[in-house]
């Protein structure tokens, strides 16, 4: 698993929140043909829209490339090659509230986004 914000900041392979948060997210939108093409094939939704998304026995959703567990560890199977709206969310902003309150996980203990993504 690749690290993906400093953990002594905050360390997102112990959360996964944005990545299991709902299925028609992340969507493609940015990406060039030859970074689409970057991505394999099988973890791509049917209507090539954006990342597959699975549900599990317990009816909970995440992205097919996300492994582990959310909310203790996970990580990213195509993190050098992921979509720019994953690129894009960073750990606190808004993005990251939104996706870690809908599976509640606590908010209030998070840093402000702009002490360290300046």
């Amino acid at each position: 698993m690749l690290e993906t914000s400093p953990p002594e900041i905050f360390d997102c392979q112990s959360c996964g929140a944005c990545c299991a948060y709902q299925a028609d997210w992340p969507r493609f939108s940015l990406e060039s043909d030859e970074q689409l093409a970057a991505i394999p094939e099988a973890l791509v939704a049917d209507d090539l829209s954006g990342m597959k998304f699975l549900t599990d026995a317990a009816g909970k959703i995440r992205c097919a490339a996300l492994t582990g567990v959310v909310g203790q560890h996970v990580g990213c199977s195509v993190y050098t090659v992921r979509p720019q709206v994953c690129r894009d969310c960073m750990p606190g902003d808004p993005e990251c509230h939104m996706a870690r309150q809908a599976l509640g996980f606590a908010v209030d203990t998070l840093p402000e986004p702009d002490v360290f993504w300046e």
